[in-house]
């Protein structure tokens, strides 16, 4: 029998109704933790521009961020609410009687869930994206007291370094991270924050222990000509560590953006992977919801025949956190290269999925 669109219509709403309320009592109770943590590190000696003002602005500028993170959750709990009221009040007895199997009554929930998965991509992460940058860029001025050393574009890559003489700017075509060696270098001098000093163009600039050893140096300034070294040392604190963790953490880039940003990036010589690993993570995110949406319905369409009902929701609940917190396993393990980034972000999402139908297979037909 075909489900009528009535009852799909009713179906979608009882599940859209508990799917928002969960998730803006996620949204709320997150927003109020964040807030408390934001005061409590902007309480400390050399903090005085964090104020009340802007620690809220930074707390209402990571929700987005935050939201996403829920999402899952959300789907699962409001899925097993609507589920179980459904079961508990009959209705879905009703409508198993009317010759509607679970799969048909499954469809409207996993619609919803599906249309709000690619909502989420496609136009809620680049709004996210946009606010927690501006986050990371006020966490960085009032609470952490530093900003970023290296910005990358498809120009180049440009560092910057300072010390108690002046602060460097460095602009290279690329990077080979094997040896640390930056290629086609540009480094602008400058005394005090804007005095310009001199210029040095460089063919290679290799990264050693406190210095850039630069070959083929061409020195110049005001004033003064051009001079020659076959090799010159320009002293600096940084490391390569401190250059590849000042790139923008990828929450901070769109979902439309992130390709090209990867593509640059491989192109410069850094490895892309945590980026790439993002990219599906968000691309994966429709079916990561239709997955809960599955598990839910495993833990609530057979209450009242077999009883227990609120410790099989309980255990419905610990069974998403559990696949939730394993799927943060996968990603690290993604993450540090031991497995494909295609196949941990994707992973997660597929397990989930296999694991309601399995149990929907047995439930309905075994």
């Amino acid at each position: 029998m075909r489900i009528s669109s009535t009852l799909s219509l009713y179906v979608s709403r009882q599940f859209s109704i508990s799917f928002g309320a969960v998730f803006l009592a996620f949204v709320a109770t997150i927003f109020i933790f964040d807030s408390v943590e934001l005061m409590r590190r902007g309480a400390g000696v050399g903090k005085e521009l964090a104020t009340f003002d802007v620690l809220l602005q930074m707390a209402l500028l990571r929700i987005p961020f935050m939201a996403q993170k829920v999402l899952p959750f959300a789907a699962l709990i409001g899925g097993i609410m609507t589920f179980t009221r459904m079961t508990r009040t009959h209705e879905l007895v009703v409508t198993r009687s009317a010759g509607v199997s679970v799969w048909q009554f499954l469809l409207p929930p996993l619609i919803v869930a599906l249309l709000i998965g690619a909502f989420a991509v496609t136009v809620f992460n680049p709004l996210a994206a946009a606010l927690v940058a501006r986050y990371e860029l006020m966490d960085a001025k009032y609470l952490r007291g530093k900003s970023s050393l290296l910005a990358l574009s498809s120009s180049g890559i440009w560092l910057r370094q300072a010390d108690a003489n002046g602060q460097s700017v460095i602009h290279a075509q690329r990077l080979s991270p094997e040896d640390l060696t930056l290629h086609e270098v540009i480094i602008f001098l400058y005394r005090g924050e804007d005095r310009f000093v001199g210029r040095i163009d460089a063919k290679r600039a290799t990264l050693a222990e406190g210095r850039w050893d630069l070959k083929e140096a061409v020195l110049t300034g005001p004033d003064r000509p051009a001079e020659f070294k076959a090799n010159h040392s320009l002293k600096t604190d940084l490391s390569f560590d401190q250059i590849q963790d000042s790139f923008a953490p990828p929450e901070t880039i769109s979902f439309w953006a992130l390709p090209g940003f990867i593509k640059v990036l491989e192109g410069s010589g850094f490895s892309a992977v945590r980026y790439r690993l993002h990219w599906h993570s968000v691309l994966s995110g429709p079916l990561l919801l239709c997955a809960m949406v599955l598990v839910a319905a495993t833990f609530s369409l057979r209450l009242t025949r077999r009883g227990g009902t609120w410790l099989l929701v309980v255990v419905g609940v610990l069974t998403g956190f559990v696949l939730y917190f394993v799927s943060d396993l996968v990603l690290a393990l993604g993450l540090s290269g031991k497995i494909p980034p295609v196949l941990a972000a994707w992973t997660p999402a597929g397990i989930f999925s296999l694991v309601g139908v399995a149990s929907l297979f047995h439930l309905e037909d075994g």
